[in-house]
């Protein structure tokens, strides 16, 4: 039996395949990662979770994405500041201001206006913090030994050709926070023994590969932060040995397929936080030794099938906040060595099933695993459907069978309970796919969002929630003139009411229907996440999507709160001067208090409902960022609450209902207690005059 089930387990998940020399490597399914040489595959989850799952530490491996970070800046910077820091000082000449450790000097926000004078020993120089504006012909001329100069936060503007000349030992240039704005091709020719080169934070609008001639050595250059449009063709020619490059937080729109062409050294390229629009299908062609990859924060519309085929080294490759419409299982699968991968959505995940380390994790609302990724939303989005459904279904029941005495009245809410109603009926379908999908969801969560379902249940919620809405108004409106003008004849009958409620249903039918018009304006409306609700957008979402849903619950449905607010404050008011003026105002103390705790119901019901989302939908639209489980609690427990509680303020909680709720019971017990004594005198044992009685 053991080794039958043994067996089954090792078929279903297809554990192993041997390879050459005999080698075992798992083939492991989607969401799951190999231990290593072991025939065993683990849940992504188990995955640098601090317990050493597979036996042989495998899957607490490789936790960081570092990419070479680790060992970079010790290599280039080294430790020699340090030790210099214990030595005396050995230059005999320097500016009063400076501090001298061996022959290293830090002259930090000296007041210093041009570069000072020292000893021609002299092998580090910081000048950083200073008031210097630009660097003449030759300036540098007499320290033949610098290895190390630190301009930065100097505001230079102006560098001659031949400013770094005779710097033929230097290493490290720091030129960052400046306010360089062009740099003269050549400027650095001199300088072949210079590995890391720091142009960050400067205006610096346009670069010509002639720029980097002489750079033989360099393995480190970053330019983030700079205006830069556009990249010369064939950057690294003049830089073999480039290991690292950053460019991020640049303009560059456009790259061509030349571009890295020569970058035959490169290890980390990032370009995240640009303008690029599209990549040539070869631009990465020639980085056959790439370990990291940063695209991320780009407005890219397409990425190419073979984009990514030729870096087969590649470790970690960032896509985050970029929608990719033409994704596909091939685009990543020539990435054999790929551990870490980001996402702008965590469904892309199934995309690259063979990675391990796959961000983000979850949306806010779903995980890799499950549609709800919170234990609470599961309870909770069961429990609100039943209270949604129950309640305004016993309140449909109630108000059918107990006569009103203002009918249109009764009407109305009773198509609000048919509205609130919806609500539950959608919460319900979600709690049901969740459970559907429970521990394998990310296999289906795009085909889940792109289907008729989850179109259909954002259509339900939405129709319910709008329609909701706007017969809460009405209500609010007709108590409104009914409290405030209790005179006037401007209340509507029972066709008025009628139209009304009709046009109200198909108002919120229209609302609800629109997005479906137009696909390539507003794009799946309702499929941006698990639970099919367009609550919040990010900076890649369709304008019309964007736009309609900024309409919808920032205009309408804000104008709908602010009119109950403050039409329930004028009726407080009205109903208080009112009792004031009577002379039973001392017995009308109760009633007002009543009146005043059921209003206060009403609004704070309102406001709990909407307040959160008009709050999602401005700190969005100010492109905050977004605690991801807000949203969740949002669209699960705070947007229902409405429709939870409209059956208690509406109608479980009036003083007309509870009055005819009363007399029904005592109606009942009176009918009990007759049905009770007649059997008693019916019975053989009650006298004649018992019976006659």
């Amino acid at each position: 039996m053991f080794l039958l089930l043994h067996f089954i387990v090792l078929m279903d998940v297809k554990d192993f395949a041997l390879t050459e020399g005999s080698t075992i490597t798992p083939l492991c399914p989607k969401g799951y990662f190999p231990c290593g040489n072991l025939a065993q595959c683990l849940p992504r989850a188990f995955h640098c979770d601090g317990t050493d799952d597979c036996g042989n530490g495998a899957d607490e491996e490789n936790c960081g994405d570092t990419s070479g970070w680790a060992t970079l800046f010790g290599t280039v910077h080294g430790d020699a500041n340090n030790v210099a820091l214990t030595q005396e000082c050995f230059l005999n000449q320097y500016p009063q201001r400076c501090d001298c450790k061996g022959t290293e000097l830090e002259c930090i926000n000296a007041g210093l206006k041009s570069v000072p004078t020292v000893s021609s020993n002299v092998t580090l120089l910081s000048l950083k913090k200073n008031s210097i504006h630009s660097l003449s012909d030759k300036v540098f001329i007499k320290y033949t030994e610098l290895k190390k100069i630190f301009l930065q936060h100097n505001c230079i503007r102006h560098i001659s050709r031949k400013a770094f000349f005779g710097l033929h030992n230097l290493q490290i240039l720091y030129l960052n926070h400046n306010c360089i704005t062009t740099l003269r091709p050549g400027v650095f020719k001199g300088l072949h023994h210079l590995t890391w080169l720091i142009l960050d934070d400067n205006p610096i609008t346009r670069i010509s590969q002639r720029l980097f001639t002489g750079l033989n050595s360099l393995f480190f250059l970053s330019m983030v932060n700079n205006y830069l449009e556009a990249l010369p063709k064939q950057m690294c020619a003049q830089m073999p040995q480039l290991n690292w490059m950053d460019l991020e937080g640049n303009r560059i729109k456009y790259l061509t397929n030349s571009t890295f062409l020569s970058c035959n050294s490169l290890t980390v390229l990032d370009l995240s936080s640009n303008m690029i629009m599209e990549l040539p299908p070869h631009i990465f062609k020639d980085l056959k030794l790439l370990q990291k990859l940063n695209l991320s924060s780009n407005p890219l519309l397409y990425l190419h099938k073979n984009q990514f085929e030729s870096l087969k080294q590649l470790q970690s490759l960032d896509l985050g906040r970029i929608e990719i419409p033409s994704i596909n299982t091939e685009m990543f699968q020539p990435m054999k060595n790929l551990s870490h991968i980001y996402f702008k959505n965590f469904r892309y995940c199934s995309y690259a099933s063979h990675v391990r380390i796959c961000m983000p994790l979850t949306d806010g609302i779903s995980s890799f695993e499950d549609l709800l990724a919170n234990n609470i939303l599961r309870i909770f989005v069961w429990v609100i459907a039943f209270i949604t459904c129950f309640g305004n279904l016993f309140v449909i029941g109630m108000r059918s069978f107990i006569k009103a005495e203002n009918m249109t009245h009764a009407t109305s809410i009773k198509i609000l309970c048919c509205a609130d109603c919806l609500m539950g009926v959608y919460l319900f379908f979600v709690g049901f796919f969740d459970l559907k999908y429970r521990g394998q969801y990310q296999k289906y969560a795009l085909v889940w969002m792109e289907s008729s379902q989850c179109r259909l249940l954002g259509f339900l919620a939405m129709l319910s929630t709008e329609v909701s809405v706007l017969l809460l108004t009405y209500l609010t409106l007709e108590k409104f003139l009914a409290v405030v003008f209790p005179f006037s004849n401007i209340r509507p009958g029972k066709r008025q009411t009628s139209v009304i409620l009709i046009g109200i249903w198909i108002v919120g039918f229209l609302i609800a229907v629109i997005p479906f018009w137009k696909e390539d304006y507003f794009g799946n409306f309702y499929g941006k996440n698990g639970v099919c609700f367009p609550l919040y957008y990010d900076q890649t979402e369709d304008i019309g999507s964007k736009g309609y849903s900024l309409g919808i619950f920032l205009g309408v449905n804000s104008l709908a709160f602010l009119i109950i607010v403050f039409s329930y404050t004028i009726m407080f008011c009205s109903i208080q001067r009112t009792a004031l003026q009577t002379s039973e105002a001392r017995s009308n103390t109760g009633r007002e208090a009543a009146v005043a705790n059921r209003f206060f119901f009403i609004v704070i019901s309102d406001a709990i409902c909407w307040i959160p989302v008009f709050v999602i939908k401005i700190l969005s639209l100010f492109r905050l960022e977004i605690p991801e489980t807000i949203t969740s609690w949002v669209v699960i427990f705070f947007l229902p609450v409405n429709s939870a509680l409209n059956p208690i303020l509406y109608t479980l909680t009036t003083s007309f209902f509870k009055d005819k709720l009363k007399q029904l019971l005592h109606k009942h017990q009176r009918k009990s207690i007759f049905r009770t004594k007649k059997k008693v005198c019916l019975h053989p044992s009650c006298g004649p005059m018992t019976r006659l009685h």
